[in-house]
C-alpha cells in the first residue's frame, strides 16, 4: 500500500515539474519580443547587432549632425563620447529633441546606420536615463553634478 502512495507522490512531482517548465518556457516565448536590450553607440560599433535585433541606443546627440529636407527622415549622430553611430528616423521628433541632448532610440541597425522605430528625448534639464548616464561615465563625457 505505501508503495502505491509513494508512486503517486513522485508522480505527481513529476507532473508539476514539467508543468512549472512548460510555464517557463511559455512566458519566456510570448516576452522575447518585448524585451530590447541597451547598448551605447561604443558597444554597437564594437559588436555590432544582427540587422534583425531591435534595441535600443542612446547618448548625446552630436552637435551639427541633425540633416533635415530629406523627406519626412531625420537623420543624425549620436555619440556617448567614445564613438558615434549615425541614426535615421521617419517621424515626428519630440519637442525638447535638440543638439547635444541627451537621447534614447529604439530601432536596429542596417548597414552601417541605426533606423530608429521611436525617439525619446529627455523631458526635463536634470533627467537622463540612468543607462545613457552610466555610458557617458564610461566614457568619461558626463559632467553633471548630481546622479539621477
Amino acid at each position: 500500500m505505501k508503495t502505491l502512495k509513494k508512486k503517486r507522490r513522485v508522480q505527481i512531482v513529476a507532473i508539476a515539474a514539467v508543468a512549472l517548465v512548460a510555464a517557463t518556457a511559455l512566458i519566456g516565448y510570448g516576452m522575447r519580443d518585448g524585451i530590447n536590450f541597451f547598448r551605447s553607440p561604443s558597444q554597437v560599433v564594437a559588436e555590432p547587432p544582427a540587422p534583425t535585433e531591435v534595441f535600443r541606443i542612446g547618448g548625446l546627440v552630436e552637435e551639427g549632425s541633425i540633416r533635415r529636407g530629406e523627406g519626412e527622415t531625420v537623420r543624425f549622430v549620436v555619440t556617448d563620447g567614445g564613438a558615434s553611430v549615425p541614426v535615421a528616423f521617419t517621424g515626428i521628433l519630440p519637442d525638447l529633441f535638440a543638439e547635444n541632448q541627451g537621447m534614447v532610440g529604439m530601432g536596429s541597425l542596417q548597414d552601417g546606420v541605426f533606423v530608429a522605430t521611436e525617439i525619446l528625448a529627455k523631458h526635463d534639464e536634470e533627467y537622463m536615463p540612468k543607462e545613457v548616464v552610466d555610458a557617458l561615465k564610461e566614457q568619461g563625457v558626463y559632467q553633471h553634478g548630481g546622479d539621477s
